[in-house]
Formats: structure tokens, sequence, C-alpha cells
């Protein structure tokens, strides 16, 4: 019934459980008078770009990408801890200007009911922007999702969250496109060795790497190949997360500093 009422909307895209679960509702609900649309920018491993255009050809929806450089943006480099509200804002003010210009009167984003539980100040800037989040809107919960996108079939039911890679960078040291690539080199390496639900958190020169407990035993024994991969990205030192990976660690940090 929420998307029923939306009529012609463009839907923020980034290939993940929630964005594709709408995207393939919204669809079902409303055809052709859909557009999805997908940021494209350094901060997006270039894996799921690939990811999310794939998902949305495959459903005919109309497909638009808007390009964003990091290395224009000051709060970005400066990586305060609100460094997603501005983000957010800047990326959904453009979004808006695009659905404007092609007569698109709703703009919505895959948030759902969960994230209201999170420490997520990207969320004030789709509300002073009047985004709408469906999915939230309907109360509808991450396991609920997933549910639901099994039961119709979606590849994404079980997809590991992706956030962006700036995430896995400390609030307040720069964000760099040198660091960035690093990252995204190292968790694609991991991935190639057939990890998944992996983070690589760059903190100056150590790469602290974070993955689930079940994993312990088989990371350590590629532990040379690791190394010397991670070695050639130039990281001093390489780490494993005795605590295994958890969402949002980098938050407990700033959580120790008040």
């Amino acid at each position: 019934m929420i998307l029923r009422k939306m009529e012609a909307t463009a839907i923020a895209f980034s290939g993940g459980v929630d964005s594709s679960f709408l995207l393939y509702t919204a669809c079902e609900i409303l055809g052709n008078n859909i557009t999805a649309v997908i940021f494209s920018s350094q901060v997006i491993p270039q894996r799921e770009l690939n990811n999310a255009r794939s998902f949305a050809r495959s459903l005919g929806v109309n497909l638009h990408e808007l390009s964003f450089d990091i290395e224009s943006l000051d709060f970005f480099h400066n990586n305060p801890v609100n460094r997603c509200y501005y983000c957010k804002k800047h990326l959904f003010t453009k979004l808006k200007e695009f659905a404007l210009k092609q007569s698109l009167p709703w703009v919505a984003d895959g948030t759902n009911w969960d994230d209201l539980n999170d420490f997520r100040p990207g969320c004030k800037a789709l509300e002073e922007l009047k985004i709408r989040s469906p999915l939230q809107e309907a109360g509808l919960k991450k396991e609920e999702i997933r549910f639901l996108s099994k039961r119709m079939g979606l590849s994404t039911w079980d997809k590991p969250a992706v956030p962006c890679l700036a995430t896995r960078i400390p609030y307040g040291q720069p964000i760099t496109l040198k660091k960035l690539n690093e990252i995204e080199q190292a968790e694609d390496y991991l991935h190639i060795l057939g990890f998944k639900n992996i983070r690589v958190r760059h903190d100056n020169h150590t790469a602290r790497i974070e993955l689930p407990t079940d994993y312990f035993e088989d990371v350590l024994n590629y532990r040379e190949k690791i190394v010397d991969k991670f070695k050639s990205l130039r990281f001093t030192y390489i780490t494993l997360d005795l605590e295994g990976f958890r969402s949002g660690s980098l938050n407990e940090r700033k959580n120790l500093n008040g």
C-alpha cells in the first residue's frame, strides 16, 4: 500500500539486502514508474557496483548512476563523527535534483526499522530532505526482509552488509584515495580466499582484520599469504581482531571517547 501510493519513484539502490528487496517489490507494484539510482564513487567497492548493476538489469528497471568524487568534499577528507550525515545530505540532494528533472515526485531508500536503533547520523539528513523509507514505514526489520527475500527467490537474501569503505577508517583520521584503495584490495583478497562478512579496518599503518570467529583457524592457515599481500599494500602491521566481526566496531572508540 505504501509503494502503490507513491507512484513514480527514484530508489537509491546499493545492491544490498534491503534496497534489493525494495527495488524488486517496487518493480512488481509500479513497473516502469521506478528508476533505480546507483551512487558511484571511490568509497564503493567495484565488486559491489558491478553486482548492483547486474541485479538492476536483471529486473529490467530504469537504471541511472550518479557519480561523485570524494576528493571534492572537504567534510569527507576530515572524517568527522557525523561524516555520514554530510555525505547523505550531499548525495540525496543530488538525487532529489535528478528526480525533479525526471518528473519523479518521490525519492526512496532502503532504510529499515532496525536502523532506528543504530548510530546512523545519515538518517537525520534523509529526514531533513523528506526521503521516503518504505521498509521502515512498514516496520520491517532486517531478518524479516531476509526471510521475504528468500521466499521471493532473491539471490541477495543472505548477502552480508557491505557499507562504504570509509567506515573502515577511524573517525578523525583523514580519508584518502590511497587508504580506500588499500582497503578495497585487502578485502578483495580475503574474498578471493573464500572469506565472507569481513572488514579490514585501516588504522594508520595497521590493518585490523575482522571476520567471524568460525574463520579464525582457516585464516591462520593462510597467514603467510595474507601477510605477504597486505605488506605489498604498504601495511606495516597486520592483526586479527580476537573479538571477531561486528558491524560498526569503530563506534566503540567513539563511545569510549564520550
